[in-house]
C-alpha cells in the first residue's frame, strides 16, 4: 500500500462497530474486566488505549516497523529510549543535533553514567573512528537541525551492524513520505509528531518506531512505567494531521525548493543550508535515500542586524519556535533552539548570530517570498 494512502486509512479500525469512519475518543482512564484473569486487551490507560493504539499502528504502518509508542512529548520519547541504556555505555551521535536532544544527552543521561561521542556523521569515516568497545548506538538526525547536514543512512547502518548496535534515527525532517529509515537498515526511528506529523501547530507528541520486537518489548515496559504515553485527545489531533501529511509534505517540499533558490540569489544573503541544492555536499546521498528534500531551510544573512531585522519585519510569516505546521515559521538558533549549546560549539557548526532557520510553510510560495523580499530591504 501507498504512503499517502496509508496517511489516510491508517490501521484497521476494529474500535467500533458502528460503522464511524473516524476513530472515537477513547477518554477513559481504566478498563473493566470480564473476569479475573481476563482482558479486553486494555487494562489502564497509562499502559494502552484504543484511540492511542490506532495511532501507534498507524506510525508503524507508514515506517514499516513491527511496532510504535506514542508518547506526550519528542524529548519524552527520547527520554524513554535513554532507559535502555545503563552506566558506561557510549552513543555516537551527530555534532548537528536539535539543541534540545543535546541538553539532555549532555545533562540528564550523562548524570546516569551515559556519555555521548559528537562527530560529523555526513562523514561514515567520522563514525568508524569513534567507535570504542562499549558503543552500544549511533543517534543521528538527517537532515540535521539546523544546518541541514545529511547522514548515509544506509552506510550507517552497516557501521552499526558490524560492530553489533543500534541505529537510532531522526525522521522528524523528512517523516515517512520522503525518508524510511528502516527500510534502509535502522533499528529504531524518532519522531516529534508535534511537527510535521501533527502538522498544525496544536499538539505536542513523539514517537518511537521499533523494527525489532523485542526491543519494542523493553520499551513498552518502560513506557507503562514512566507514563509519558499521549493523551486520547492528542492521539486524535495527530491521527486527522496524518490523513494529509502525504499532501502536505508535497507542498512543503515544492515550496522551499523555489524560496531556497530565491534566497541563494538575495544578496543579502550569504549562505542557504537546503539539501536540495545542487551544490549541496550531501545532495546525492539524499537523491539516493530520499524521495523529497523537506521543507526546512537555514540560511545566513550578511549581518546580525539584518537577521534581527527579518525576525522584526515579518509579516506572513511567523517569528516562532517550532517547525512543520502549515503556516510558515522563523526561527533564530543562536536564542532558541541551540540557546543551551555552548558558545563555541555552536560558531563551530555555523550557529551564529546571522544564521535563521525557515520552516516553509503551505501558503502561496509567491506569497512568503514577497514577505521575506520586504523584511530583507
Amino acid at each position: 500500500m501507498e504512503t499517502s494512502t496509508i496517511c489516510v486509512h491508517g490501521a484497521e479500525n476494529n474500535s467500533t462497530k458502528t460503522g464511524a469512519v473516524t476513530v472515537p475518543i477513547y477518554t477513559a482512564a481504566t478498563y473493566a474486566h470480564p473476569g479475573l484473569g481476563k482482558s479486553t486487551g486494555y487494562d489502564y490507560s497509562r499502559t494502552q488505549n484504543p484511540t492511542r493504539e490506532y495511532l501507534e499502528k498507524t506510525l508503524a504502518n507508514l515506517e514499516g516497523g513491527c511496532g510504535a509508542l506514542a508518547f506526550s512529548t519528542g524529548m519524552s520519547a527520547i527520554t524513554a529510549l535513554l532507559e535502555l541504556f545503563g552506566s558506561g555505555d557510549r552513543i555516537i551521535a551527530s555534532n548537528d543535533l536539535y539543541g534540545g536532544s543535546v541538553r539532555l544527552f549532555d545533562n540528564m543521561a550523562a548524570n546516569h553514567g551515559v556519555h555521548f561521542d559528537y562527530v560529523n556523521t555526513s562523514d561514515l569515516n567520522e563514525i568508524e573512528n569513534a567507535v570504542t568497545p562499549n558503543a552500544k548506538a549511533l543517534f543521528i538526525e538527517t537532515p540535521t537541525n539546523p544546518m541541514m547536514r545529511v547522514t548515509d543512512i544506509a552506510g550507517a547502518a552497516a557501521i552499526a551492524k558490524k560492530n553489533k548496535f543500534l541505529l537510532i534515527v531522526d525522521n522528524t525532517f523528512l517523516t515517512p513520505c520522503f525518508q524510511k529509515p528502516i527500510a534502509l537498515g535502522a533499528d529504531i526511528v524518532i519522531h516529534s509528531g508535534t511537527k510535521y506529523l501533527g502538522g498544525h501547530n496544536d499538539a505536542l507528541s513523539g514517537f518511537i518506531v521499533c523494527a525489532d520486537s523485542k526491543i519494542e518489548e523493553k520499551l513498552r515496559f518502560i513506557y507503562k512505567t514512566t507514563g509519558a504515553c499521549l493523551s486520547p485527545f492528542d492521539s486524535y489531533l495527530l491521527i486527522r494531521g496524518i490523513k494529509t501529511l502525504a499532501i502536505r509534505m508535497k507542498k512543503h517540499d515544492e515550496n522551499a525548493r523555489i524560496i531556497a533558490d530565491w534566497l541563494c540569489a538575495h544578496k543579502k544573503v550569504k549562505k542557504v543550508y537546503y539539501p536540495g541544492l545542487e551544490n549541496h555536499p550531501d545532495i546525492e546521498v539524499s537523491k539516493k535515500q530520499s524521495s523529497g528534500f523537506g521543507g526546512m531551510i537555514s540560511f545566513e544573512t550578511d549581518s546580525e542586524q539584518t537577521a534581527v531585522k527579518v525576525l522584526e519585519k515579518v509579516k506572513l510569516i511567523l517569528f516562532a519556535e517550532s517547525l512543520g505546521g502549515v503556516e510558515t515559521l522563523v526561527t533564530y538558533p543562536l536564542t532558541q533552539t541551540h540557546a543551551d549549546i555552548p558558545l563555541e560549539i555552536r560558531e563551530r557548526n555555523g550557529i551564529n548570530a546571522r544564521l535563521l532557520r525557515l520552516s516553509v510553510g503551505i501558503e502561496d510560495a509567491q506569497d512568503i517570498i514577497a514577505d521575506l523580499k520586504q523584511a530583507l530591504e
